[in-house]
């Protein structure tokens, strides 16, 4: 295919009265980890819809695969795959028997089937499970689970929507490494998240959306850059007069963002900064000092964290 995989101009989605989806536009390349990441309500699972062709724009124009979802739905479900915010497993039944039927809605060949199963079994590292019910595995294991049924018929174009949400830090860390080999086969990826390190880690690319506009647009890195300073300094002080604070602690950083239970300082230096604080005697219970993240972007572009 020639061309972007995926391309929407000016997308828009009502839903009677409200507009969820405000007039974005993008462009995914071939190959590319793309992320969305914001809160709830930022207007990210309504877009997952409509990218996975599953819902239609309210206005604006949308292209998957080269194709127009409005006439080309079937086709474009057929070639990519989708991995829903909750699993949605078949709990009495085998871990094998889960892929094997989920695959039969592309009318593959059992013989095919079985062979594509057993290699997914290995890819999520799930073979010794295979006969086991789902409703006996961890968190982790259905997560997996969910991500190999959604590649059952190899797509071009696989959609995570919160691929890690509840799990441990282990199994996160587990299914980033599965997602880092499908990257480096090819597989184009589109991921939502509200977790700022799982975007930093696993998209090239991301936007962040808030009230259902695009907000900012580029390399996680280069977002940080453009919109943070290189280090952060987190005070926290167990007490209410934060304001009063503010005014004191100004003069020793570029920006300062006032939290319910920490004062954020951004600056450059943040062992520097700490050591001139403690200099004129602001002692806070606590400190630490940390480079900036992709939640201190959303926090400066939007007034809030990325976690309510």
């Amino acid at each position: 295919m020639i061309g972007p995989i995926l391309e929407a101009r000016e997308l828009v989605k009502r839903f009677g009265e409200l507009e969820a989806v405000k007039g974005v536009s993008f462009t995914i390349e071939r190959g590319e980890s793309f992320g969305f990441l914001g809160p709830n309500g930022a207007g990210k699972t309504s877009t997952m819809r409509m990218i996975s062709a599953v819902s239609r724009p309210s206005s604006g124009s949308l292209t998957i695969l080269g194709l127009d979802p409005s006439t080309h739905g079937p086709e474009i479900r057929g070639r990519i795959g989708v991995v829903p915010q909750e699993d949605t497993l078949e709990l009495e039944l085998s871990v094998r028997q889960n892929l094997e039927m989920f695959g039969r809605y592309f009318d593959l060949p059992h013989a095919i089937l079985r062979e594509r199963a057993s290699e997914l079994l290995e890819f999520a590292q799930l073979s010794e499970r295979a006969n086991d019910k789902v409703d006996d595995l961890s968190g982790g294991m259905k997560r997996r689970l969910t991500i190999a049924r959604a590649l059952i018929n190899r797509p071009e174009l696989l959609i995570l929507d919160e691929p890690t949400t509840g799990l441990d830090p282990q199994a996160r860390h587990l299914l980033w490494e599965r997602l880092y080999r499908l990257k480096r086969e090819g597989v184009t990826q589109i991921i939502t998240t509200h977790y700022m390190d799982e975007a930093e880690q696993l998209c090239d690319r991301l936007v962040v959306m808030d009230h259902g506009s695009i907000v900012a647009e580029g390399p996680p890195r280069e977002l940080i850059a453009r919109h943070s300073t290189r280090e952060v300094v987190e005070l926290r002080f167990g007490t209410d007069s934060h304001e009063e604070l503010h005014d004191r602690l100004a003069p020793f950083a570029q920006r300062i963002e006032v939290l319910p239970d920490r004062i954020l300082l951004y600056v450059d230096e943040g062992d520097d900064t700490l050591r001139e604080i403690h200099e004129v005697g602001i002692v806070p219970m606590s400190a630490l000092v940390r480079r900036s993240s992709l939640e201190d972007v959303f926090l400066r572009l939007t007034g809030r964290t990325l976690v309510d």
